[in-house]
């Protein structure tokens, strides 16, 4: 007598392929966690930085040819020289791969999560800030220019320790004026930014210089942008829009665009720069307001491009605009004095954004 089998049958396919899943889901988890890690430094600056050093081995190594055929020291420097030129190579190599696994492999990751942004300016009272050290010549005609915008509620000029007659100049054209103890162009600037977030009835600050470099004409243009950001930087790199003759010299013009372009890739897919040292810039009173303590006053001549720094690090998006540039009316007292000058303001600007910024003179 055959008895039947009531013993439950045992299916592990569906167990098998649910446990296989959970598995290949979790590696996919990691593999995506350490892909987010990986992404994390900026590599295309790295890259750059790599590149650079390995191009200086280079040329230093051939041009020791120099002192080895003139001064006789072939056997003492050949082996150096080869050396140089022959390992110049690693750092190129390895700057190559770190720049093109941002571009290629982790840019998509690191462009800022947004859809198309349109948020106009509802009511566009604004409050102009500006700069002023020994100006006393061009602060007046400045300040009316700027009064004389449609959309300008407010003209603030900020002297810093000026020891001509700027504080009066200013005064005298209707601008509310105050004099800022602390010397230096961060402190000066930072103050602008207080004084303007003291008012309450403007939505929108505008930061300028009083030299005549810039005009109030501008501000139609910086508004016209202001719906997809909330920084508005001016950018003088439009040849069209550049007086010929400026403070700005070529080799000003070109180094400035090159450190632009360096904080671009630290910060990759956030925005396009290539303007660190305007000083003429829209921003959204809740955007400064976030910034403020997060700025450091102590930095100098470099603090427009730690603006754009510290505007980025914390998730501010920011714009570029094309505005006019114009000859500088009196003395040029900043980085643009000389080529010399500059160069160290260029430096000061790439060790911030690559080491962190500290104060300056």
């Amino acid at each position: 007598m055959t008895q039947a089998n009531n013993a439950p049958s045992m299916n592990f396919t569906g167990d098998t392929t649910g446990a296989a899943q959970d598995g290949l889901s979790l590696w996919a988890q990691r593999f995506q966690a350490f892909k987010t890690m990986l992404a994390g430094p900026p590599w295309l600056m790295i890259g750059i930085y790599l590149m650079a050093i390995g191009a200086v081995m280079y040329v230093i190594g051939v041009m020791l040819v120099v002192p080895r055929v003139l001064f006789g020291l072939e056997t003492a420097l050949r082996p150096f020289a080869e050396d140089l030129v022959w390992y110049s190579g690693v750092p190129v190599f390895l700057g190559l791969a770190f720049a093109l696994s941002d571009l290629l492999i982790f840019f998509e990751g690191k462009r800022a999560p947004r859809a198309y942004r349109n948020d106009p300016v509802v009511s566009p009272r604004i409050t102009v800030a500006l700069t002023a050290y020994n100006d006393e010549e061009s602060i007046g005609p400045a300040v009316a220019d700027f009064k004389s915008h449609p959309a300008v509620a407010d003209v603030i000029v900020v002297s810093n320790n000026s020891s001509d007659g700027t504080f009066a100049a200013a005064e005298a054209a209707g601008a509310m004026t105050f004099n800022e103890p602390t010397q230096g162009y961060g402190a000066c600037v930072y103050r602008c930014f207080r004084e303007a977030l003291s008012r309450t009835d403007n939505e929108i600050i505008v930061l300028c210089e009083g030299d005549m470099t810039f005009r109030a004409a501008d501000i139609s243009k910086l508004l016209a942008y202001a719906p997809h950001a909330d920084v508005v930087n001016g950018t003088r790199t439009s040849e069209m829009l550049r007086a010929k003759t400026t403070q700005l010299t070529t080799f000003m013009f070109y180094g400035n665009l090159f450190a632009a372009k360096l904080l671009e890739a630290k910060h990759l897919g956030r925005a396009t720069l290539t303007d660190l040292g305007t000083t003429y810039k829209l921003m959204r009173r809740d955007a400064l307001e976030q910034l403020m303590a997060k700025l450091t006053p102590g930095v100098n001549l470099e603090f427009n491009a730690h603006f754009i720094d510290v505007a980025m690090s914390s998730g501010v998006s920011l714009i570029e605009c094309p505005i006019t540039f114009h000859q500088r009316t009196g003395e040029s007292k900043g980085g643009n004095t000389s080529n010399i000058r500059a160069i160290k303001v260029g430096l000061g600007m790439i060790r911030g954004l690559t080491f962190g910024w500290r104060p300056t003179r």
